[in-house]
C-alpha cells in the first residue's frame, strides 16, 4: 500500500524532479535502478540546461520582455526588432533549441518534465513555422496596424505606472536610451511597408487610416501631456530637484525632437505614400498569400489544426445555443418583445450605462471586493501579486478593447492592472460588468497569469510564456465560475454574461467570415448587433480588431471550450469525488499548456486519482 502510494505521489511531483521510492528500495538498490535513475537525472538534467539557456539567450534578443519581467540587466537596450538580422537569430535559436531537444530521450523524464519538454516542442516549432520564408514574407511588409504595434505598445509601456520601472535615477536615464530604439524602429517600418508596397502583400485602408488617426492624436499633444512625459510628473525618493529639472528638460527635447519627428515620418508616409496602396478588402483571403496566413494563424492561436469552414460552423451552433438562454432571460424579467427589441432596450435605456467615469470605476472597484469575499470556494491557491483597477488612459482609450489585463512582476513588486474602457459612456453597458471583470482580472488573466509566473518551480518558459487559446480560453472559461460564486443572482448580470459570451461565439463566424469567406466590414458589424445586445461604437471596435488581428479572435471560444469539456469528463468520472478547487489546480500550476497537452495532462490526472480511490482502505 505505502509503496503504490509512494509511486504514485511520484507521478504527480512539481518540476522539482525529486525521485520516490520505498523504504525497501531505497535499501537494497539494484545496479540496474542504479544506472535508470542516473539515465533519469542525466535526461533532466539536459532538459533543464536547454530551458535555461534558451531563455537566456532570448531576453538578451529581446530586451523588453526582460524589463517586463523585471529583469534589469537590460534596461538600456530597446532591442533589435524587425530587421532581417532579428528574424534570422530567432529563426536560428529556435532550430538550435529543437535540435538540442531531440536529444534528449523525453521517456527517461518525470511526468511534468515530459508536459514541459512538449510544450516547448510544439512552441519552438511554431515559432519556426512564424519564422519561415513563406510566412516572413507575409508579415515582414506589414509592421504595424492600429491594433498590433510598437506605437500603441511603447507609450503606455513608459508612462511611468505601467511595465518599465521609474524608482531610481538610472531607471530614468534608461527609458531615454530606450527611446532612441523605438524611433530607429519607426523609421525601420517605413521601410518594411515599402517592401509590401513593391511585392504587394499590403495592409488594409482601414487599419492605415486608424494607425494615421491614432499618430494625430498623440502628434496633437504638447510633449507634457505625452504619456512619453509621465514619469516627469512623478518622481520617487532620492532624485534632487536640479535632477528633476535636468530629466524634464531632456524628456520634453527627445519628445519634441525624436518621438514626434519620427511620429510625423510614418504619419505622413502613410498618409501620402501608402495609403492610396493599401487595400479596399478587409480579409485576409482577399490579399496576396493571405489564405497561407490565416491557416498558419488558426493553428498558432488555438494550438490545433482547424479548418476556417469548421470553426464557423461551430461559431453558428453556439450562436444558436445562446440566443435560446437569452430568450429564457428576457422571459424571466418579462419584457414583452422580441430578442431584438430586448437588445434594443439594454442598449438604450439609461439603467443599464455608467453615469460617469467615477461611477464606473467605482462600480469595477465594489464588484473586486464582491468577488475576493467568495473566490476561495472555487480556488486553493491565490496570487500572491496584487490586483489593481483602472480606467484606460484617456489618449489611447477610443482604440482599446472594453477591457484588457496588463501583468505584473512575478515578485509582487508591479502589480497587475485590470483595465476598462471609459470613453464613450453612453455606449458602455453595466450588465456586462461581472463577466468582463472575471475575465480580465480576478481569477481570469490575473490568476492565470500571476500563479504561472510565481511559480519559480517552471521553466521561465513557462512562466512567462503561453499560448493565446489557453490564455483566452481560461479567461473565457472564468466568467462561468460566476454562477458557483454566486455572482449572477441578477438576471440583467447574467444576460450581461451571456452576451459577453455570444461575443466570443460570434467571432468564430465574423473572423472566419471576414478572412476566409469574404465578408465586408459592414456585413460583421452588423452581424454582431443581430445577435447581441453590443452598442454600434463597441461592434465596430470589435470588427476592426478582427480585421487588424486575424485569427486572434478564435482562441477564446476554443480554449474556453476545451476546458469546459475536460471538467465535464473529470466530473463524471470522478464523480462526487471531483473538487473544484483541485481541477483548477491542475489546469494553471504548469503555466499556459497548448489544447492537446493539456488535456493529455488532465486526463493523467483522472486516471491518477481514480487509482488512488480505487486502493483498499487499511
Amino acid at each position: 500500500m505505502m509503496t503504490r502510494t509512494l509511486l504514485l505521489s511520484a507521478a504527480a511531483l512539481s518540476l522539482s524532479g525529486c525521485a520516490v521510492t520505498s523504504t525497501e528500495a531505497a535499501q537494497q538498490p539494484t545496479a540496474n535502478t542504479q544506472q535508470t535513475a542516473s539515465a533519469d537525472a542525466q535526461a533532466q538534467s539536459k532538459l533543464r540546461a536547454l530551458f535555461a539557456a534558451s531563455d537566456e539567450a532570448s531576453l538578451k534578443r529581446n530586451p523588453l520582455t526582460a524589463l517586463f519581467r523585471g529583469d534589469m540587466r537590460y534596461a538600456d537596450q530597446f532591442g533589435d526588432y524587425i530587421t532581417d538580422e532579428y528574424n534570422d537569430a530567432e529563426r536560428a535559436a529556435a532550430q538550435a533549441d529543437l535540435d538540442a531537444l531531440m536529444q534528449i530521450n523525453r521517456s527517461a523524464l518525470g511526468s511534468v518534465d515530459r508536459i514541459a519538454y512538449d510544450v516547448f516542442k510544439r512552441n519552438t516549432e511554431n515559432t519556426l513555422k512564424g519564422y519561415s520564408p513563406e510566412i516572413l514574407a507575409l508579415t515582414n511588409p506589414r509592421p504595424i496596424n492600429h491594433f498590433s504595434g510598437f506605437h500603441t505598445f511603447y507609450p503606455t509601456f513608459s508612462n511611468g505606472s505601467s511595465g518599465a520601472p521609474f524608482n531610481t535615477l538610472e531607471d530614468y536615464e534608461n527609458n531615454l536610451k530606450r527611446h532612441a530604439g523605438f524611433v530607429t524602429l519607426l523609421d525601420r517600418s517605413i521601410g518594411r511597408f515599402r517592401e509590401g508596397m513593391a511585392s504587394g502583400v499590403v495592409e488594409t485602408k482601414l487599419t492605415i487610416n486608424n494607425v494615421i488617426e491614432q499618430l494625430a492624436t498623440q502628434l496633437a499633444l504638447p510633449a507634457e501631456e505625452s504619456a512619453f512625459y509621465g514619469p516627469i510628473k512623478k518622481f520617487p525618493d532620492g532624485i534632487t530637484e536640479a535632477q528633476q529639472a535636468d530629466l524634464a528638460g531632456r524628456y520634453k527635447a527627445v519628445i519634441e525632437n525624436d518621438i514626434y519627428p519620427a511620429y510625423q515620418r510614418l504619419h505622413d508616409f502613410l498618409k501620402n505614400e501608402y495609403l492610396p496602396m493599401a487595400r479596399e478588402e478587409v480579409g485576409l483571403s482577399q490579399m496576396k498569400g493571405g489564405d497561407t496566413m490565416y491557416r498558419y494563424l488558426i493553428e498558432s492561436t488555438t494550438t490545433l489544426p482547424l479548418e476556417a469552414d469548421a470553426v464557423h460552423q461551430l461559431g453558428l451552433s453556439e450562436v444558436a445555443r445562446i440566443k435560446g438562454e437569452m430568450e429564457d432571460i428576457r422571459k424571466e424579467v418579462g419584457f414583452d418583445g422580441t430578442l431584438s427589441e430586448f437588445f434594443t432596450y439594454l442598449r438604450t435605456d439609461p439603467k443599464f450605462h455608467p453615469e460617469s467615469r467615477e461611477a464606473l470605476t467605482q462600480g469595477y472597484y465594489d464588484l473586486g471586493k464582491k468577488v475576493d469575499k467568495v473566490i476561495e470556494t472555487q480556488f486553493k491557491v491565490l496570487p500572491k501579486s496584487p490586483l489593481e483597477i483602472r480606467p484606460y488612459d484617456e489618449s489611447i482609450e477610443k482604440f482599446q478593447a472594453g477591457g484588457s489585463y496588463s501583468s505584473g512582476t512575478a515578485d509582487g513588486s508591479r502589480p497587475g492592472i485590470f483595465y476598462f474602457n471609459a470613453y464613450d459612456l453612453p455606449s458602455r453597458n453595466t450588465s456586462g460588468m461581472t463577466t468582463l471583470y472575471l475575465h480580465e482580472g480576478a481569477p481570469g488573466h490575473h490568476f492565470q497569469i500571476s500563479l504561472a509566473q510565481e511559480n519559480e518551480a517552471l521553466p521561465n518558459f513557462m512562466r512567462f510564456g503561453g499560448n493565446t487559446a489557453y490564455v483566452e480560453g481560461w479567461a473565457l472559461y472564468s466568467e462561468k465560475l460566476g454562477f458557483p460564486m454566486g455572482l449572477f443572482d441578477d438576471p440583467y448580470q447574467r444576460f450581461g454574461h451571456l452576451d459577453d459570451e455570444m461575443l466570443r461565439a460570434m467571432r468564430l463566424v465574423v473572423d472566419t467570415g471576414l478572412h476566409a469567406k469574404g465578408w465586408s466590414r459592414e456585413k460583421a458589424i452588423q452581424y454582431m448587433l443581430d445577435n447581441s445586445s453590443m452598442g454600434e461604437t463597441d461592434a465596430t471596435a470589435e470588427v476592426e480588431r478582427y480585421i487588424a488581428i486575424p485569427s486572434q479572435a478564435l482562441a477564446y471560444k476554443i480554449g474556453a471550450l476545451t476546458i469546459q469539456r475536460l471538467k465535464d469528463k473529470a466530473k463524471t468520472r470522478l464523480g462526487p469525488r471531483f473538487d473544484p478547487r483541485e481541477f483548477h489546480d491542475e489546469v494553471l500550476n504548469t503555466g499556459a499548456l497548448p489544447m492537446t497537452v493539456l488535456e493529455s495532462k488532465i486526463d493523467n490526472w483522472i486516471d491518477s486519482k481514480l487509482r488512488i480511490m480505487e486502493q483498499p482502505s487499511q
